[in-house]
């Protein structure tokens, strides 16, 4: 459809029937000349000078050589300097009147332009364009190009668009500041719970869970864990109980609610009924997953048996592996496996107990003669450390002491190196006063917990004996001779020195020297409810018992690795989440005192190990000697850094 449309360019008309293809056209008549205003990938230009197929156009940032279609022209000028229309605005517009006069015709730049504000000198074409191209009403893309005008309802919902943009924009700017302020301790900081949905974005950072955080770097401040850490406490978004460790590790401190099937205890099992079992284990131990009898000097070391049902690439296997092992931090455990598995397969939970137990059978050195392997449902009663040891002569428990102390003189004489250090036990309550709610507690020494330690070692040594015998492949454990000193100091000192000593251990399918425990081979077998690689030793337990093919060494590898590197993961977190606890302990008491032990020494700098506390540091002491006391407070306290300084009190 052709219109009879007047066009006017700065005072020059042209009159003629044109479509709207045809502005295009029309827009080329005006001629890239010297001095010409043109528009350069987004940026206004000035023509300089031309020569066969190159213009020299002058930019805010300089001169540049460009071809004729680098380049789209604005105004023909003339036009002298690219300060002069840097520097132009043009007065203020209602674009709503040349909207809906331009509403049914094809329009340009220009005709839009001299319509909202009539003839302007040519500097001002580029501020011009500038408005009419960021405009609700307008659908500019370059200014030889038509124009498309937008309904007043799209026009409106830009402008709704916009002004929330804006809006936004002006509260994370503000943000910005206050989070600066924050960053450096200054008033004016950050304001809760305003501020709480821009700070969820520092929290994923110090979670763990991002990599950056877009709010610390448009605030020129470190992306870092720590910091994020520092700045979420410092505004009370978190408090001193966020313990963002595990999440740093991928961890979750929910346990899994995989369905784990319950077991059937008439299933060809062998029954143990008759015969005493105990599950022997510490006051706070909810999981028991091993037990001891002894049946006319036969030991039987019995073993939860969630193997029966969780078998390999099930879901709940392929959970337990993706875990490593049972998480344990102060605010509780995260289990490998579901509360169901435990519930199922826990150890004197329940009347009677389904079991993979080791048959085994002493020489008259101590070593093992005979080991066999059953699927058993037995009889067991819970007892702590500390009831057992009270009854260490009782009938029912003198000769496991007594297999224990043969086999710890066994072990020593192979070269097994004992290491006798202290621990502490950590719990965190949040129903308890402030002031009580985290408790550590020194672990005492026990001779039941000795005895139960020999058992489940026995139980290890006799598993891998009887998988190398029958072929089967198999995770062994192993670890190379320590470099130990011939001549250690006496005291904390020397059992310091002794663990410092200590090689790597290492899992594999071929059994090697447990130089550590002084055995020949090993594999830990103990504790499928906790650790994965148990479970997998299981699995193939079962395979053998029930005739099934086995899984092969490259399959075991693939498992294996895969449990062990996320048990590693499970291993920093406690022992980061350990550390979290303690530093917040610390700061709760900030009158704390506690004696600290000099275990080793470097010029003026003592190793100090603080027994009540499970800590280490290392601080300037140069009148000390190894095994000194000194009595000590803490300050300098970081939960980010995870960070204490210990200062001897004189």
């Amino acid at each position: 459809m052709y219109l009879l449309y007047k066009y006017t360019n700065y005072g020059r008309s042209i009159q003629g029937d044109l479509c709207a293809a045809c502005i295009k056209c029309y827009l080329f008549v005006m001629k890239a000349d010297k001095n010409a205003l043109v528009l350069h990938k987004g940026q206004p230009a000035i023509i300089v000078s031309r020569d066969a197929d190159k213009f020299e156009i002058q930019l805010e940032s300089g001169t540049k050589r460009v071809r004729e279609k680098d380049f789209v022209i604005l105004s023909p000028g003339p036009v002298v300097r690219i300060a002069d229309v840097l520097d132009k605005t043009p007065p203020p517009a209602d674009f709503t009147e040349a909207a809906e006069f331009f509403r049914d015709e094809p329009a340009t730049f220009t005709d839009i332009s001299e319509l909202v504000w009539g003839p302007l000198s040519p500097e001002f074409a580029w501020a011009c364009w500038r408005e009419i191209s960021s405009s609700p009403w307008f659908l500019c893309t370059t200014p030889n190009e038509p124009v498309t005008v937008r309904s007043a309802e799209e026009a409106a919902e830009l402008v709704r668009a916009a002004e929330q943009k804006s809006g936004e924009e002006t509260a994370r700017n503000e943000f910005t500041l206050r989070l600066k302020n924050s960053a450096a301790g200054k008033p004016g900081g950050i304001i809760r719970p305003n501020d709480d949905r821009f700070l969820q974005e520092i929290e994923a950072l110090a979670l763990g869970t991002a990599a950056k955080s877009k709010a610390l770097s448009r605030a020129g401040l470190s992306e870092t864990p720590q910091l994020a850490h520092a700045i979420l406490l410092s505004c009370g978004y978190w408090n001193d109980e966020r313990n963002p460790w595990p999440y740093r590790h991928g961890l979750s401190l929910s346990t899994p609610q995989i369905e784990v099937s319950r077991p059937e205890p008439d299933s060809g099992r062998l029954d143990l009924t008759a015969m005493d079992s105990w599950a022997i284990d510490n006051e706070w131990s909810a999981d028991p997953d091993d037990a001891v009898s002894l049946d006319n000097g036969i030991l039987w070391v019995h073993v939860a048996d969630p193997a029966e049902t969780v078998r390999p690439d099930t879901p709940a296997d392929l959970a337990a592996r993706s875990r490593g092992s049972t998480l344990y931090v102060p605010e509780g455990a995260s289990r490998m496996l579901s509360d169901q598995a435990l519930e199922y397969y826990g150890l004197g939970l329940t009347a009677t107990s389904v079991a993979l137990s080791f048959r085994i059978e002493f020489a008259d050195n101590g070593s093992i003669a005979d080991v066999s392997v059953h699927r058993t449902l037995i009889r067991v009663t819970r007892k702590t450390y500390r009831e057992v040891s009270e009854q260490a002569q009782a009938p029912q428990f003198q000769e496991l002491f007594k297999i224990a102390e043969r086999n710890i003189a066994r072990r020593k004489a192979a070269g097994a190196v004992f290491i006798e250090l202290p621990e502490v036990h950590l719990a965190f309550d949040p129903d308890k006063p402030l002031a009580d709610q985290i408790s550590i507690d020194r672990v005492e020494s026990l001779p039941a917990a000795d005895m139960v330690r020999e058992m489940m070692l026995i139980a290890g040594e006799a598993a891998a004996l009887f998988a190398f015998k029958n072929r089967i492949p198999f995770q062994y454990a192993s670890q190379d001779s320590p470099d130990i000193p011939s001549a250690l100091p006496e005291g904390l000192a020397g059992e310091y020195r002794k663990r410092r000593s200590m090689r790597g251990r290492k899992v594999g399918t071929i059994p090697a020297d447990h130089a550590g425990l002084g055995l020949g081979m090993y594999a830990q077998v103990t504790s499928p409810l906790r650790r994965y690689g148990d479970l997998v030793v299981h699995q193939q337990l079962h395979r053998y018992l029930a005739g099934e093919p086995l899984m092969d060494t490259d399959d075991m590898l693939m498992r294996i690795a895969a449990g062990d590197a996320a048990a590693r993961e499970c291993t920093l977190a406690e022992r980061e989440s350990n550390l979290h606890w303690k530093l917040v302990y610390l700061m709760r008491h900030p009158d704390w005192q506690g004696t600290g032990v000099v275990v080793d020494k470097a010029g003026t700098t003592a190793t100090i190990l603080v027994p009540e506390l499970g800590m280490e540091d290392r601080i300037p002491l140069p009148d000390a000697n190894l095994n000194d006391s000194v009595l000590l407070s803490a300050s300098g306290i970081s939960l980010p850094e995870q960070r204490v300084s210990f200062t001897p009190i004189k």
